[in-house]
Order: structure tokens, then C-alpha cells, then sequence
């Protein structure tokens, strides 16, 4: 297989480590398109969250370049000192490890549902920047309909969980009630929504930062309050919990910021972005505990063995289903070929038919139509089915025979 990937996630890398290669839509829209022009790439998608990063690519049998090389070399930073934090797949390993990755089964929180729009977005965004090949179309679209099967077919507990509500699980161990408590939400992202629906459901009051954008109004969660981004630290020292999830590439709260203020309670800071969006050293003043995504870890995997088996069960069938695609994409043009002359040959001896039948031009066109349609489903229907039930020798050798048909007639 040509399929390729290496990725850095959070079981091999610490967060700063995952900070140096993560993207933005933007920079893995840029660095995509850089990718694609390399001799023997055929297609990519860069998939990038705040647990992990994994560039793919559809590579010719011959291509020599090292995924590891090139993206290092993208991020100016030494090969060398970052081969340890990564793993490479080639490959069905490859196409195993996606499967799994989309419904969930290698998050920091099992069967987590974010990781599956991450993947549909990764895509996306690859194929709205022309980067994505046939078969990375496949192979994501794939892993995504295996993902919705895991999603409705299988019940896990402490499933749908997300960082925020790891997070408010955490602190309710320790006796940490967020009933009628103020807090702040700084980034109106997917995870940042998330976090301050998380938040009003647990009963508290909350806050969402938001940009002013030429674009107009931006949304934000039911029941929760706005506070433009800039006006962020008058607010700051009347909460008792604040949590970053943007994707800034800067600090959204630097230690500066709060080292004139004056802080009489004790505050949470919970920062869930990749890079960071809370300076670390703030972690070390008096009245502020600092958490980052890292702190919070649930697999789940005990009590989970037959719903983790089921998934595996699914993943399999549908993973057949696409290694059967794969190996056969070859013979598809083959299969239009002989379908089209089928439908001509159709024509050709049911053209004194239709012009016997009382009925105007118009509509014997139409009927026309009607059955080359029918004509193509169902030779289509009978050479896939052929194709899907038979050995690729025996189904090469009968697809060769129907070609030599039509060449002869």
C-alpha cells in the first residue's frame, strides 16, 4: 500500500513537545500545499488537535521522502531530536490506526466524540485546498461511516466525555462544587462551546470572551454571558474558575497581565489549548491553581472489555469493505468501460423498438434515458457483486473476457 503516516500524540510527547508541531487551519492549509508539490506524493491531510498531530500521505511505491524530515524541516527544528516523540505507520497498520483513532479508541479519554469531527474536518480541509487524493477521500471517508457505526452500535460507559467534563469530574472528587461559581471562558471554538456548555449545565454562572469580527454577530452558548476579549482581566479577578481553549498561537493570559492585580479568593485556571494559552509560571502564584489538558486522563478502558470488543468487530467489517475498494480501484475504469458498451449495445438493439412505440420524440427520449440508467445499475450492480465475491484472478480473467466480447462485436 502507498498509504503513509507519522504522527506525535499525547502517549509519546509531553504538551510542550506537541506545541512545537501543531497547526492552525490556516498553517496546515500552507503546509498541505507545500507537501503536495514533493515528487511522489499523491495526496495528504494534516490532522492536528490538542492531543496529536499526524500528517498522511498517498505516495507512490517509489517515493522516497521522509515524512519526518520534511515536517521538522516545515517547523525549523532538528529531525534528530524529535524521532523519538513519533511513530511511523505504513500501510493497513496505518489504515488500522485510523479507524480506531476516529471513533475514539486512542483518545486520552476513550471513545471520546471530538476526535470524530476532527477527523471529518482534517479531510475537509485537505480537499478544500486540493491536497486530498482518491484515496485519502476513501480512506477518511471510511473511517468516519466505521466511527458513527462504533458511535450508535456500542455503549460505553463514561462515553461522550470531554477535557471540561473530565475536568469538573476532577474537581468534584476533591469536593469542588461549581454551583452559582463565576467563570470565564476565554475562545468561542468547538472546544471552547463545549467547555462553557459544560460549565452552565454544572450551574454556573459563565462568561464567553468574544472578537469583535467584521463578519457580525458571533454566537455563543445558551445561557451564557459576553464580555469582549480585550475587556478579558477586568473580569478576570472576580472569577473563581477561567478556562482557555483557543487557538492562539500567543498567551491569552500572561503573567504581566496579573501581576497588578489583586487576587482574594482562591482561582482555577484550567488551559485546554494546544500551544498554551496560560503562561506556565502563572501556575506558581499564591491563590491560583493551574491545570493543562494533560491533567486530565480517562481512558476507561476497565469494565469496557465487551464494548471494546464489539468496536474492534466493526472496525474489522468496515475496514474489509475499504481494503476491498483499495485493491480493486484499479479494475474500476475497466468496469465503467464494459458498463458503457453494455448500454450502447442496449441502444443499438432497441432503437426499432422505440421508434415503433406511439409516442412523441420527446418522450421516447426520455424512456430512453430511463433505461440506460437501469441498464448501468444493474450491470453494475452484477460486476461489483462479481468483483467483491470472487478471487481477483478469477474476476480479472471474466472482466477480460467481456472486454475481448465487446472488441470483437
Amino acid at each position: 500500500m502507498s498509504i503513509r503516516m507519522i504522527g506525535i500524540d499525547h502517549s509519546l510527547a509531553g504538551l510542550d513537545i506537541r506545541a512545537k508541531f501543531s497547526f492552525t487551519k490556516k498553517s496546515a492549509a500552507e503546509a498541505m500545499e507545500q507537501f503536495k508539490e514533493l515528487e511522489g506524493v499523491k495526496g495528504c491531510v494534516l490532522l492536528s488537535t490538542c492531543n496529536r498531530m499526524e500528517l498522511w500521505a498517498s505516495t507512490t511505491k517509489e517515493c522516497g521522502q521522509d515524512l519526518l524530515v520534511w515536517l521538522c524541516h516545515y517547523k525549523g527544528l532538528a529531525p534528530f531530536e524529535y524521532d523519538r516523540y513519533f511513530v511511523k505507520r505504513e500501510g493497513k497498520e496505518a489504515v488500522e490506526h485510523l479507524f480506531s483513532l476516529a471513533c475514539g479508541l486512542k483518545s486520552m479519554i476513550l471513545a471520546e466524540d471530538q476526535i470524530l469531527t476532527q477527523v471529518r474536518e482534517a479531510l475537509s480541509l485537505s480537499r478544500e485546498n486540493y491536497c486530498a487524493d482518491n484515496v485519502l477521500e476513501v480512506l477518511f471517508r471510511s473511517a468516519v461511516t466505521a466511527a458513527k457505526r462504533v458511535k450508535t452500535e456500542v455503549v460505553f460507559t463514561h462515553a461522550n466525555n470531554t477535557a471540561m467534563d473530565r475536568a469538573i469530574a476532577m474537581l468534584a472528587d476533591t469536593g469542588y462544587s461549581l454551583k452559582g461559581k463565576t467563570c470565564m471562558v476565554i475562545g468561542n471554538g468547538e472546544m471552547g462551546r463545549l467547555a462553557a456548555l459544560t460549565l452552565k449545565r454544572a450551574g454556573a454562572d459563565v462568561t464567553v470572551t468574544v472578537r469583535q469580527y467584521r463578519s457580525g454577530v458571533v454566537n455563543i452558548p445558551e445561557g451564557c454571558k459576553r464580555i469582549n476579549y480585550g475587556d478579558r482581566m477586568e473580569l478576570f479577578p472576580s472569577c473563581d474558575l477561567v478556562v482557555s481553549a483557543t487557538s492562539s498561537p500567543n498567551y491569552t493570559i500572561r503573567r504581566e497581565l496579573l501581576d497588578g492585580l489583586s487576587l482574594t479568593h482562591p482561582m482555577i485556571l484550567i488551559d485546554l489549548a494546544v500551544p498554551r494559552d496560560i503562561e506556565p509560571s502563572i501556575g506558581d502564584m499564591e491563590q491560583i491553581t493551574l491545570y493543562d489538558i494533560d491533567a486530565f486522563r480517562l481512558r476507561g478502558d476497565e469494565g469496557n472489555e465487551a464494548a471494546l470488543e464489539q468496536a474492534h468487530r466493526i472496525l474489522e467489517e468496515e475496514m474489509g469493505d475499504f481494503y476491498l475498494w483499495y485493491e480493486g480501484r484499479d479494475l474500476v475504469p475497466r468496469i465503467k468501460h464494459v458498463e458503457t458498451e453494455a448500454v450502447e449495445d442496449l441502444n443499438l438493439r432497441i432503437q426499432k423498438i422505440l421508434r415503433k412505440l406511439p409516442m412523441e420524440e420527446t418522450e421516447q427520449n426520455h424512456l430512453k434515458q430511463q433505461i440506460d440508467t437501469a441498464v448501468e445499475k444493474v450491470v453494475n450492480k452484477m460486476l461489483f457483486g462479481m468483483k467483491n465475491t470472487m478471487e481477483r484472478e478469477n474476476f480479472v480473467a471474466c472482466l477480460s473476457s467481456l472486454e475481448e466480447l465487446y472488441k470483437s462485436e
